[in-house]
Order: C-alpha cells, then sequence, then structure tokens
C-alpha cells in the first residue's frame, strides 16, 4: 500500500494502459463497443487525438485510433487526429508558457541547475539546444508523455506559438497516420 501511495502517478499510468488494452479488445471482441467507436466516425479520430496527445490517456487515445484505423481514409484521419492533439498541445504550450515561466527563472538559479547546465554545456557545447530539440519531437511524435515535449519546446525562446503550432500539428499529425497505419 506504501507503494501505491509513493508513486500515484504511475498507479495511474498503468490504469490507463490496462483500460486502453480493454478498450483495444473491447472494440475487436464486442461488437457493441466497437460499432459505437466507428460510429462517431471523424469525432472518434479526433477525440483520439486528443487523447493521444496526453501522458495518462495516450494509451487510450493510440487504442481509439487502432480501433478505426480500418474504417477510416488514413490521410483524412491523421489530419483530424493531428488537429486533435494539436488542440491538446496548444493547452499544455500556453499553460506551460505563461504558469510556469515565473518558476522556471527562478529555478535557472538553483545549483543544481547551474550544474546540470555546465555539465551539458561541456558535453555537448552548442549541439545542446538541437539536442532538447530532437528530444521533444521524439516525444511529441510517440505517444508517450508529449507534455515533456512540449515542455522542452516551450522552454526555447525562439519557438514562437505559430512555429510550436507548425511543428506540433506535423509531428502528431506523423505519429497518428503511422498508429492508424499500424492499425490497417
Amino acid at each position: 500500500m506504501a507503494f501505491l501511495k509513493r508513486y500515484p502517478k504511475l498507479l495511474l499510468f498503468f490504469l490507463s494502459v490496462l483500460v486502453s488494452i480493454l478498450v483495444f479488445c473491447q472494440a475487436k471482441n464486442n461488437l457493441i463497443f466497437g460499432n459505437f467507436l466507428i460510429s462517431l466516425d471523424h469525432l472518434g479520430v479526433f477525440l483520439g487525438g486528443v487523447l493521444y496527445a496526453y501522458g495518462f490517456t495516450a494509451p487510450i487515445g493510440t487504442a481509439t485510433l487502432l480501433t478505426l484505423a480500418k474504417t477510416q481514409n488514413l490521410y483524412y484521419a491523421g489530419l483530424i487526429g493531428g488537429l486533435g492533439a494539436l488542440t491538446s498541445d496548444i493547452m499544455i504550450f500556453l499553460f506551460v508558457k505563461h504558469s510556469f515561466t515565473d518558476e522556471v527563472l527562478k529555478m535557472k538559479d538553483e545549483r543544481i541547475v547551474k550544474s546540470i547546465s555546465n555539465f551539458n554545456k561541456n558535453i555537448f557545447g552548442s549541439f545542446n539546444r538541437y539536442l532538447v530539440s530532437i528530444l521533444a519531437s521524439v516525444m511529441i511524435l510517440s505517444p508517450l508523455p508529449t507534455e515533456v515535449g512540449v515542455t522542452l519546446l516551450s522552454s526555447q525562446k525562439e519557438i514562437t506559438i505559430k512555429l510550436f503550432v507548425l511543428i506540433a500539428f506535423l509531428l502528431h499529425t506523423v505519429g497518428i497516420f503511422i498508429v492508424l497505419w499500424l492499425g490497417r
């Protein structure tokens, strides 16, 4: 029981993975549930995209997209799912950009943060910024917790909301297209 109290987020994540497995299996084996998801048509793909972008709901969103893949046009579904994921990402981006800026600026003065920053500069040099962008892109592209990728991108001064929208939409659309293709 102490483990559950110490790691409630991990417990929630594993529960969401379990729910996604149940969703996927039920949709395949249960005509009523599968038909319900299919009846949502493009709205189901959009909602799958919204769920795909959040860490705890990414498994459920992925299972929804996999279930709908056989009945959807891959290109339209990829674009619609990408728009759903982008909707989630914009909310995360604006929240992080406006809510955490003061704390992030304070953290830069912390000794541990300075040590990590110096270590990264010594090891990676000017390549560090590109490494962060690549890591953020992989996080956004995949059904991994997108919040981490969005936070990494929003922490870079050069990333405006317009550039973020373009990057996030392209990455999510490609990631969702891959999930849909695998679901075929």
